[in-house]
């Protein structure tokens, strides 16, 4: 497991449809060491912090493996470097094999994963296509984010370590299925709940619905 690349930008204002948006989804490569912060990475921003960035978002990350998929699937030769948004782009960790709650040494940075991406309208900005983000849900090929527990400096080429992993088990592709697969699992929901605490508030009430009710929102 390593890091491919790390990717930081700043909110800037774009035009979408009739109205201008402020995003910080763009983002490109930098080289060399970057301060990893209980925050975000050094000359990164979130232009909405009610839903992005904050301690259990300090970093989103996003398997490298997946490019080729989407290339395919878009029909282009190649992708941008942090073309979904990502501030790392790693390889050998994807949605099956990362469980929520592990612990991991990337650089000398120490950072626990939170919960998977819910995508949001400004990646439909960023891959100048409004359907995506939906598309991208559906998928399962979300990426995830980490909270710093200790600070440091990550670069490129910087190896990953798993350091602890929790007994529940629950994989990212996991959560993906129970929440957004073709059959909801009341009992994976309720597994969730009890073990996964940080989790935001769009999950935890997908969650909660499919224990009330067997159906997701």
């Amino acid at each position: 497991m390593k890091i491919i690349e790390v990717c930081v930008g700043m909110p800037k204002t774009v035009e979408h449809g009739r109205k201008s948006v402020s995003t910080g989804i763009f983002k490109a490569p930098v080289h060399g060491p970057v301060v990893a912060g209980l925050l975000h990475l050094e000359g990164d921003g979130q232009a909405d912090l009610k839903v992005h960035g904050g301690r259990d978002k300090a970093m989103y990350a996003y398997p490298q493996e997946h490019y080729s998929y989407w290339a395919k699937e878009l029909g282009v030769a190649g992708l941008e470097s942090s073309q979904f948004g990502e501030n790392l782009t790693v390889s050998g960790m994807t949605e099956t094999s990362v469980v929520l709650g592990d612990t991991y040494r990337l650089g000398d940075v120490i950072a626990t994963v939170t919960q998977p991406r819910l995508p949001c309208f400004k990646l439909g900005i960023r891959m100048a296509d409004d359907a995506f983000p939906n598309r991208f849900l559906m998928s399962g090929r979300l990426g995830f984010y980490l909270r710093v527990a200790q600070e440091g400096t990550v670069r490129a080429g910087d190896g990953i370590e798993l350091l602890q992993r929790p007994a529940h088990n629950i994989s990212i592709f996991r959560l993906w299925r129970t929440v957004f697969g073709a059959e909801l699992n009341a009992a994976d929901a309720q597994l969730a709940l009890d073990n996964l605490p940080l989790l935001d508030a769009g999950w935890v009430r997908r969650l909660r619905q499919i224990t009330a009710t067997g159906k997701s929102v």
